[in-house]
């Protein structure tokens, strides 16, 4: 049983929700830019939240199910078609044996998200399937997706017992957003009206944006005594402020060490926002504190329990 890849557009790659414990050794956690998105996906077709789904970026794959499965699209839209017919992202949706998907172009947001019933019959590096493209390892054969690639399903739900399973989207995909984020841990590399400026100022997402960093361009941020510091970690999420002055959010592929110092460190509820934004679109960052950010990461921990639940008895 397989998904066989006929276009693979841009840049599509299978990911998980990270590989982590390795960082000490230079690895990456990887994993999807939207973990939201892909955990939503791996839901709509009764999988665990953290199998792999495919990554698709700006624009899809086109690709043949060789069997019967159950698929699921999240992320942006990007027009989803199965054999020419149009059909809703959000949603279960059966596939039969030679069916073909077809994506398009994204027209609001960046990355789309495809579940497999099952998931994909690939082995774990390290504890997860996510690629790594700069080391080559993970995912299918450590590389983003080509034509001809032959993608093993596992295959081994009951399709005959599978309802249809529907949730509403969870971001409208607005081309202007305000994420939360909280300050430091390298604040005090920075004068008071400079974090003011920081967090008031709106910034334009870049071209040379990627799955390392979503760079801004924008108000430039000074330090109190330059910005360079002794490496420390990085968290995906992290704020660089960089000798040019302008911000670099630290995303799913960010080196685990950095010398830069880290202004603010935006919420992991937030980062979805990141993930979907297309070069020009524009962010504000929102100042809260630590305990908000706790409440925040909870809440919405508790609606993925509660959602489980809910679809494990969708007819």
């Amino acid at each position: 049983m397989n998904l066989k890849i006929i276009t693979p557009g841009p840049l599509s790659t299978v990911q998980d929700l990270g590989r982590f414990g390795f960082m000490q050794s230079g690895f990456s956690p990887n994993g999807a830019m939207d973990t939201y998105s892909a955990r939503l996906a791996n839901l709509l077709v009764g999988n665990s939240q953290g199998e792999g789904v495919i990554e698709m970026t700006l624009s899809g794959i086109t690709a043949e199910f060789d069997c019967e499965t159950v698929i699921a699209l999240t992320g942006a839209d990007m027009n989803p078609q199965i054999n020419g017919e149009p059909i809703e992202m959000y949603k279960s949706i059966h596939v039969s044996q030679g069916d073909v998907l077809s994506m398009n172009t994204a027209q609001k947001g960046m990355r789309s998200y495809l579940a497999v019933a099952g998931s994909f019959d690939i082995p774990p590096v390290m504890g997860s399937v996510s690629t790594n493209l700069k080391c080559g390892v993970g995912g299918f054969e450590g590389r983003k997706l080509k034509a001809g690639d032959c993608i093993p399903l596992r295959g081994t739900v009951d399709l005959l017992c599978f309802g249809t399973r529907k949730i509403s989207p969870c971001n409208d995909y607005k081309t202007g957003v305000e994420v939360r984020a909280v300050a430091g841990p390298q604040d005090d590399y920075f004068s008071e009206s400079e974090l003011k400026k920081f967090f008031s100022s709106e910034y334009k997402v870049s071209a040379k944006s990627d799955r390392m960093g979503i760079r801004m361009e924008g108000e430039k941020i000074s330090s109190l005594n330059g910005v360079d510091i002794i490496s420390d970690g990085v968290v995906t999420g992290s704020v660089q402020i960089p000798s040019s002055g302008e911000p670099i959010v630290m995303m799913a592929d960010r080196q685990t060490t950095g010398g830069y110092a880290k202004i603010a460190t935006v919420i992991t509820p937030d980062l979805k926002y990141l993930a979907q934004l297309q070069p020009g679109n524009t962010v504000k960052f929102i100042r809260i504190s630590q305990k908000e950010a706790e409440k925040i990461n909870i809440k919405e921990q508790k609606y993925f329990s509660k959602l489980e639940y809910r679809l494990m008895f969708a007819k």
